[in-house]
This record gives structure tokens, C-alpha cells and sequence, in this order.
């Protein structure tokens, strides 16, 4: 048992590591540009409420498929876009490493706002990392209307699938690369 769970982290590493440093390619701006839309427009018909987040904030990211999955040690990635306005101005790789209780695979989206300027260039300069201590608002009808920015940011994921058992600690780490 113990070194099928060596072996699963170390796939899990390999994967993400390896993920994290592919560099920019512009042929995928439209391919995330679309799968964001559809994330967003799924989001606004769960919760019309975020429509304010969208419209205020200093930027947001939208990341359309997180995968997750973990055995005692776990990993997630995903792909997706900055905004800045209604303008794409970077891909955005998200990583995340955790360990602790857990065990499953599990799809979603998540999103991230950018309350000002001066929060949204700390993001933009690279290598940004959101500690455990960070929490996301599960997108429901109506999650939004009290949910608030916290340190500058606001959190939100979407279910798509699957099911995760989880009391693990870990963060996400994000990789911005400018258009």
C-alpha cells in the first residue's frame, strides 16, 4: 500500500511539474477564451447575483476545468484566462499540491476576482500562491450576494463532477503568462 501511494504522488508531482512549465502558446488563447465564456455564462444562470463581481472588479480570472484527485496525497490543474475588461491579457496555469485525508477525483471551475488594481498587478507579476487559509464560495443560487473581497480577492468554484473526500491541507500556486 505504501508504495502505491508513492507511486501516486510521484505521478501526481511529474504531472503537475511538468504542466506548470509549459510556456505561452498563443493558438490557445482562443480555445480558453471560449471554454471561459461558457464557464461564466454558467455561472451568471446558477448565481445572476455575480453579474457585480464581473462588473467591478479590477480583472478576474477564469479557470473553465480545475481536475483534482488524491490519495493521502493529491494534485490539481487547470488552464485558463485573465481578464482584463472583456480583454484576454494572459494565460493563467493553476497547481496545487495537498496532503493530508483524502481520496477521489473531482472537476471544477473557479474563478477569481481582482477587487483593485494594486491586488490584480501583485497577480500578474507571476508565481502568485494562495495559502490554505484562502477560501472559495461554492457557486449555488444566491452564494454570491453575500459573499465580499477578502484581502483584495474574491473566490468562487463551480462543481462539474465527481466525488473528493477531503481534510487536507495544500495551496494553489499560479503561473500568469502575459499576452
Amino acid at each position: 500500500m505504501r508504495k502505491l501511494i508513492t507511486l501516486l504522488a510521484s505521478a501526481a508531482l511529474v504531472a503537475v511539474s511538468a504542466t506548470a512549465l509549459a510556456g505561452w502558446d498563443p493558438d490557445e488563447v482562443q480555445e480558453y477564451d471560449a471554454k471561459a465564456k461558457e464557464a461564466i455564462a454558467s455561472f451568471k444562470e446558477k448565481d445572476p447575483s455575480v453579474s457585480r463581481f464581473f462588473e467591478h472588479a479590477a480583472g478576474y480570472v477564469v479557470i473553465p476545468t480545475v481536475g483534482k484527485g488524491g490519495i493521502g496525497i493529491g494534485g490539481a490543474r487547470g488552464k485558463g484566462v485573465l481578464y482584463e475588461g472583456d480583454k484576454v491579457t494572459a494565460l493563467v496555469t493553476l497547481t496545487q499540491l495537498s496532503i493530508g485525508f483524502q481520496w477521489g477525483g473531482q472537476a471544477y471551475s473557479e474563478f477569481i476576482f481582482f477587487e483593485n488594481n494594486e491586488t490584480l498587478n501583485d497577480f500578474k507579476k507571476g508565481n502568485f500562491e494562495l495559502n490554505a487559509q484562502a477560501s472559495a464560495v461554492a457557486v449555488t443560487a444566491g452564494a454570491s450576494a453575500d459573499a465580499e473581497f477578502n484581502d483584495g480577492m474574491a473566490i468562487f468554484t463551480q462543481a462539474k463532477g465527481g466525488l473528493m473526500y477531503e481534510a487536507a491541507i495544500g495551496g494553489q500556486k499560479f503561473k500568469v503568462e502575459p499576452q
